[in-house]
C-alpha cells in the first residue's frame, strides 16, 4: 500500500512540475493542481495508512497506537481541497481575463512561432 501511494504521489508531483515549466497558462494552472494534490496526498499519508482502523481511540479500550490513524493530517488535506478549489476558481477567473485583454495564454506574453 504504501508503495502504491509514494509511487502515485511521485508521478503527479513530476507530472506536476513538468507541467508548471510549460509556456501556456492552463498548462500551468493543472500542474499547480497536481502539485497540490501530490501534497495533499503526502500529508494524508503522513497520518498513517491503516485499512479498517478508528480515528480515535476510545477510552476502556487498550490503546493500541500502532495501528492508530490520526486525525489531523485528514482535517489539514480537507482545508487544503477548499483552499486549493478555491485558488484555482480565482486563477481561472483571472486567466480569462488576461486572455480577453492580451489575446494570449501564454505566461511570457509571446506567441510561438509557426
Amino acid at each position: 500500500m504504501e508503495l502504491i501511494v509514494s509511487i502515485a504521489i511521485g508521478v503527479m508531483a513530476g507530472a506536476g512540475v513538468w507541467l508548471v515549466l510549460r509556456p501556456r497558462t492552463f498548462q500551468v494552472l493543472i500542474g499547480l493542481s497536481l502539485l497540490s494534490y501530490a501534497v495533499n496526498l503526502f500529508i494524508f499519508s503522513v497520518g498513517s495508512l491503516s485499512v479498517d482502523a478508528e480515528p480515535i481511540v476510545r477510552p476502556g479500550l487498550p490503546a493500541d497506537l500502532q495501528h492508530y490513524t490520526d486525525p489531523l493530517p485528514q482535517s489539514l488535506v480537507l482545508t487544503a481541497i477548499v483552499i486549493g478549489f478555491a485558488t484555482t476558481a480565482l486563477f481561472l477567473v483571472v486567466l480569462l481575463a488576461l486572455r480577453g485583454l492580451s489575446g494570449g495564454d501564454h505566461v511570457d506574453g509571446r506567441e510561438e512561432g509557426p
